[in-house]
């Protein structure tokens, strides 16, 4: 299946990159390649590393990006001190996170991402490791409640939970749509009639923990901050609210002079702040992308400059 990917917010991320034509770049979510595309043109003498973890997206990235000033290694973004050591660089002046499930991984139906088709229940973004069916029949129901709740924000976390313990029993998960069906199953009636998709929030949680997006985003936000010169922009799209949290929360703290105790009358800590915000509040997508590219409606960007 042909890997397409049309990139949210691309005028708002090269805008926010500020991209100096000489510099060195890091697009730490590859996909399709159509962000990192954009990025390489704006380059001179410059170059571009593009990062991603999952086959299909490295080997569409790496077609895509012919004859520019762009390398694609196939690893996680939480990796990119090594990644970016082992090709002689040091110091990058700008990266981008698109983060989240590409268009591709959403409508290719077999790789289990999708709670609308059916497919085995994989859901792994790298194609390696433990996959959703193993977590999902192996986990205790505390553990898969507080997977759902955390990572889905779902409010009928212990019910679903349950349902799922229970029906494993019976028979294992093993595909998309039987997981998609318990999860409506444990919900009240009232909740599967109003809510179009009641397996959204669950299917989001368990893609999470499946791939350890939280603790991968936690530990890349420190690794790619630190690669950055003064002067280089940090640009981040998010699409659900743990995400953006956790994004603008580490903003904040890069922004913050600061650290001491609010009851403190005067600053003992000498801190210094680390970078300055670019974006106040978050950029969204504009009405015309909106119509044209219904991926982009949950899309938040923030953007914060390394001083």
């Amino acid at each position: 299946m042909e890997f397409s990917h049309v990139p949210v917010l691309l005028n708002e991320c090269l805008e926010g990159l500020a991209i100096d034509p000489a510099g060195t770049y890091l697009d730490g979510t590859a996909g399709g390649g159509g962000h990192s595309s954009e990025i390489a043109r704006r380059l001179t003498t410059g170059r571009l590393i593009s990062l991603d973890q999952d086959p299909d997206a490295v080997a569409a990235a790496t077609e895509r990006l012919k004859g520019l000033p762009a390398t694609v290694v196939r690893t996680n973004f939480r990796f990119a001190r090594r990644a970016l050591a082992d090709l002689g660089v040091t110091a990058i002046n700008g990266a981008l996170l698109d983060l989240g499930v590409s268009s591709h991984q959403l409508d290719d139906g077999e790789r289990g991402f999708s709670y609308r088709q059916d497919a085995p229940l994989d859901m792994r973004m790298s194609q390696s490791g433990p996959t959703a069916a193993d977590l999902v029949n192996s986990e205790s129901r505390e553990e898969l409640a507080r997977i759902l709740r955390e990572y889905g924000e779902e409010p009928y976390a212990w019910a679903i939970a349950g349902r799922i313990v229970r029906q494993r029993e019976q028979k294992p998960f093993a595909t998309t749509l039987e997981l998609a069906d318990a999860i409506a199953s444990a919900l009240p009636p009232a909740v599967r009639r109003k809510d179009k998709n009641p397996s959204r929030r669950s299917f989001q949680a368990i893609r999470i923990a499946v791939n350890g997006e939280m603790d991968a985003l936690s530990e890349g936000l420190d690794e790619i901050f630190d690669l950055l010169a003064p002067g280089g922009r940090f640009a981040i799209i998010t699409f659900h609210s743990l995400e953006d949290r956790l994004v603008k929360n580490r903003f904040r703290q890069w922004a913050t002079a600061c650290t001491c105790p609010p009851e403190y009358p005067v600053c003992v800590c000498g801190g210094k702040a680390k970078a300055k915000l670019i974006t106040r509040k978050p950029i969204e997508a504009a009405p015309d992308e909106l119509e044209n590219n219904r991926r982009s409606r949950s899309a938040k960007l923030r953007v914060i400059e390394k001083l």
